[in-house]
This record gives structure tokens, C-alpha cells and sequence, in this order.
């Protein structure tokens, strides 16, 4: 699962400033940053934050996009509001099959950089948080779809994404032991010389195969994981930038 992530403004233009020029990156900061939710220190999915993403119709530069993907075919604002709540995730291993998915699978993947993401640990019958992360501390490159929805009322184009999720490797399945799931679960996180192959056109039984080859556990030995002060509840600090501090709890055996 993925539904609490960390995201700095130096994460999520990593590579807007490999292939942009010094001009263009401004003008991502002026006009695409301040419709964002950016810097996110700690944002829960339901919370719906705005964020950056690179398309496959534009690899190169990012747009802003809300977390919560909202397919072509839903009718209204109602059904937009309901259904984004159950889209945070996708399950890499149904994304051809499941109707939210389908359409953006074969069509509409995106990248999604963040600094880490956040993950509880189920001990005496109470949830620890950690905070996962690349042990280089470089962004962490996320395999997600994108949609765009239009209200018919409006004429408002909202465009939204999805984590798409794997099973667990060996490190989150010792965090991530919530017993009322079935399983860990990670997203998919993709290595940075794997990453544009996940923006390759599929249009062949063989594209298909490509992209479920990379919807696959990261290996454990890159990440690395430290417990953090409380994501829920009334000590909930916020999204400030002491969330993301490393807290111990002296009863916690792990």
C-alpha cells in the first residue's frame, strides 16, 4: 500500500532539470509549483494533495495532478468524489483487468518523485510509523497512470493519478504487517534506468509484457527505514518538516 508519502520541490523536478534548460525550469516553478501542495513533509492520499507528474504524452516536462484517479467515464462530480477515494492505489497485478485502470494501463502512465514514503508497523495491537527511503537519499521514482476527467457543468478538467502497487520485499514485509490486509504491499518503484520504459507506448501483447516485467518488488538492500512521530490521531503534528524526524519508541521491538 501507499498512502502517506513525502515529496520535496528538489525530488519532484529531478528530472525536469535533467532535460529542461535553467528557462524552462522557472517557469515550472512559477506557474505549475503554486498550483501544488508542494513542499509535502507528510500528506496522507485522502487528503487528495496536487502534486507533479510526468506523462508519456510529455515526458519531459511535469504537470500538476491530483492524487486520487478519477477515469474518463465517470459521470459527475458525486461519482468523481467517491470513486477517487478507492483509486489511490492500483494493484500492478489487475491494472489491465479493473475498469478504473484499464484505460490508463494501456494508455496513460506517468512518474511520480518523491523523497519516501510512509508505512506503519502493526505491534501490541498499535501502528509505529516509518519513513522508507532510497539509502543515497535520491528521489524515489514511482510507477503511476493518470486520467483526465472534465465536468460537463463546468467544463473543469481535473487531472488525477495512481500509485500502482507490488507485493512487499523483504523489508516491507516486516513493516508493513497490518493483519486485516492480505499480504505487504509496496508501490512499485522503479530503478532510474528502468524509469522511461514504463513511458513506452503499449500497443502490442509484447509492450504488455514489458511493463508487467517492471511491476516488481525494489530491492531491499537500497531502501532503508526509521520510525517516525505519530501520522494520525490528535499528536498529529501536520505537514511540517519535523514529521519526517527520526522518533524512537523505546517499547517497540522490530
Amino acid at each position: 500500500m501507499c498512502y502517506d508519502v513525502k515529496s520535496s520541490l528538489r525530488s519532484q523536478l529531478k528530472r525536469a532539470k535533467h532535460y529542461g534548460d535553467e528557462s524552462k525550469i522557472r517557469e515550472i516553478e512559477e506557474k505549475l509549483i503554486p498550483h501544488t501542495d508542494l513542499p509535502i513533509f507528510h500528506r496522507q492520499g485522502h487528503s487528495h494533495p496536487k502534486l507533479l507528474i510526468y506523462t508519456n504524452e510529455d515526458p519531459e516536462t511535469p504537470v500538476v495532478s491530483q492524487w486520487g484517479l478519477v477515469p474518463f467515464w465517470v459521470k459527475d462530480n458525486t461519482q468523481r468524489k467517491s470513486i477517487s477515494k478507492n483509486t489511490l492505489n492500483a494493484r500492478g497485478e489487475t491494472i489491465f483487468e479493473k475498469a478504473s485502470f484499464r484505460d490508463s494501463a494501456n494508455k496513460k502512465r506517468c512518474l511520480i518523485y518523491v523523497d519516501g514514503f510512509y508505512e506503519h508497523h502493526h505491534y501490541k495491537g498499535k501502528p509505529y510509523p516509518f519513513l522508507i527511503h532510497r539509502k543515497d537519499n535520491e528521489p524515489i521514482i514511482f510507477a503511476g497512470l493518470w486520467s483526465e476527467w472534465v465536468d460537463k457543468e463546468t467544463g473543469e478538467m481535473f487531472n488525477t493519478f495512481s500509485i500502482v502497487t507490488t507485493e512487499g520485499n523483504a523489508l516491507l514485509s516486516k513493516i508493513h504487517n497490518n493483519p486485516k490486509l492480505k499480504g505487504p504491499r509496496m508501490p512499485v518503484i522503479l530503478p532510474d534506468e528502468l524509469a522511461d520504459k514504463w513511458l513506452l507506448p503499449n500497443s502490442e501483447e509484447l509492450d504488455k509484457q514489458v511493463l508487467e516485467d517492471l511491476i516488481k518488488p525494489y530491492p531491499e538492500e537500497e531502501l532503508t527505514a526509521y520510525t517516525v512521530d505519530r501520522l494520525r490521531g490528535k499528536s498529529y503534528m501536520g505537514n511540517v518538516e519535523e514529521i519526517s524526524n527520526e522518533v524512537v519508541y523505546e517499547e517497540l521491538e522490530f
